[in-house]
Parts: C-alpha cells; sequence; structure tokens
C-alpha cells in the first residue's frame, strides 16, 4: 500500500534518501555496519543467557502439568 501510495506520487526511494542527506551505497554502508556491531554482541549475550536458561530448565522441579 505505502509502495503504491508513492508510486502515484512519483516517489522513489533515492528520492526519500536524499532528502535526509543519504546515498543508497551510504545507507547500504551503515546498514553493513549495523550487523558488524549486532552479531557479536548477540553472540556474546547467547553464550551468556542460554546456559543459565538450561541450568534453570534442568533444575526446576516439574509442574502439575498445567
Amino acid at each position: 500500500m505505502l509502495g503504491a501510495g508513492l508510486s502515484f506520487f512519483n516517489i522513489s526511494a533515492a528520492d526519500l534518501l536524499a532528502q535526509v542527506g543519504l546515498t543508497p551505497e551510504r545507507m547500504w554502508e551503515l546498514t553493513q555496519m549495523a550487523i558488524d556491531w549486532a552479531i557479536p554482541n548477540i553472540m556474546l549475550g547467547s553464550l551468556i543467557v542460554v546456559p543459565i536458561w538450561i541450568v534453570i530448565y534442568l533444575f526446576r522441579p516439574p509442574s502439575g502439568g498445567n
């Protein structure tokens, strides 16, 4: 719906990026930088959270089935 509306008004993604001072190449670069930052932090978080969850799951008393 949004794409059809933008197309109706003859507005492209490049036009929107230009209005905020970005090029498609710069936007791609920023996206890659965000991914490069996020992946190690996600992995570090999972290295802490998953073992704690496993220990809690193993030592939790069984519930009544409900």
